[in-house]
C-alpha cells in the first residue's frame, strides 16, 4: 500500500467518524426535543383550566355546605329548593350594595353617601355560579341531568326575582331596548307617500268622508 492510499483511507475515516458524531448529536436533539413536547403536552392535560378549577372549588363549597346543614343531606336527594337555599347562604358573602326599600337611596345607581343597607351575591355571580354547579352536577357528583337540582325551574325563577330586585334596588334596569325603525326605512315610506302631499290629501280626504 503506498503512501497515498494510507492518507486516502485515513480521510474516509475520518470524514465516516465526523458523520457519525453529526447524526448522533441530530438524533441527541430529536429526542430532546420530543421529550419536551411529551412533557408540555403532559403539563397541558394535566393542569385543568381555569374554568375547571373555579367548578371544582364551587363544588366542593357546596358539599361542605351540604354537609355541615342540619340536618345534613346527600346530594343525591338535594331538590332545587335546596340550591336556593344554598345561594341565600351565600349572600353572608356577598360584595354588592342592595338597597332596602326604606332606604333614602333606593333606586339610586350612584348613591351620594354611604348607608347600613345589607351586602348580597350580585345577581350575574349567582347566575353563573348555577351555571357551573349544573355541569359540576353531572360531571363531578355523576347524577344524572333530569334530577340535576341546578336545572330546576324554580332556581331559574329565584335568578329572574332576584335580577329584577336588585335592578330595582340599584337603579339598574334589565328590561328589554324597545326597537327603533331605522330612518332609512322611514324615508322610503315617505318617498311612496309621492313627496308632494298626496299622503296628507288621501288622509284628509278620509277624515272628510268620515265626518260627512
Amino acid at each position: 500500500m503506498t503512501a497515498n492510499d494510507v492518507d486516502k483511507t485515513l480521510k474516509d475515516s475520518q470524514t465516516q467518524s465526523r458523520t457519525l458524531i453529526s447524526k448522533s448529536q441530530m438524533d441527541g436533539e430529536t429526542a430532546a426535543a420530543a421529550k419536551k413536547a411529551v412533557a408540555t403536552v403532559a403539563s397541558s392535560t394535566s393542569s385543568p383550566s381555569r374554568y375547571e378549577a373555579q367548578k371544582r372549588r364551587d363544588w366542593d363549597t357546596f358539599l361542605k355546605y351540604l354537609k355541615n346543614r342540619e340536618p345534613t343531606i346527600c346530594q343525591c336527594r338535594c331538590s332545587g329548593a335546596h340550591v336556593i337555599e344554598f345561594l341565600k347562604y351565600l349572600d353572608q358573602f356577598g360584595k354588592t350594595k342592595v338597597h332596602v326599600a326604606a332606604c333614602p337611596f333606593f333606586g339610586e345607581p350612584n348613591p351620594p353617601a354611604q348607608c347600613t343597607c345589607p351586602l348580597r351575591q350580585a345577581w350575574g355571580s349567582l347566575d353563573s355560579l348555577v351555571g357551573r354547579q349544573r355541569a359540576a352536577f353531572e360531571d363531578i357528583g355523576g347524577g344524572l341531568p333530569e334530577s340535576n337540582p341546578f336545572a330546576a325551574k324554580v332556581v331559574s325563577i329565584y335568578l329572574k326575582e332576584v335580577r329584577e330586585a336588585q335592578g330595582k334596588a340599584r337603579g339598574i334596569p334589565h328590561g328589554k331596548k324597545k326597537w327603533k325603525r331605522p330612518r332609512a326605512a322611514k324615508a322610503t315610506l315617505n318617498a311612496d307617500d309621492g313627496g308632494g302631499g298626496r299622503g296628507s290629501g288621501v288622509a284628509a280626504l278620509v277624515v272628510s268622508a268620515t265626518m260627512v
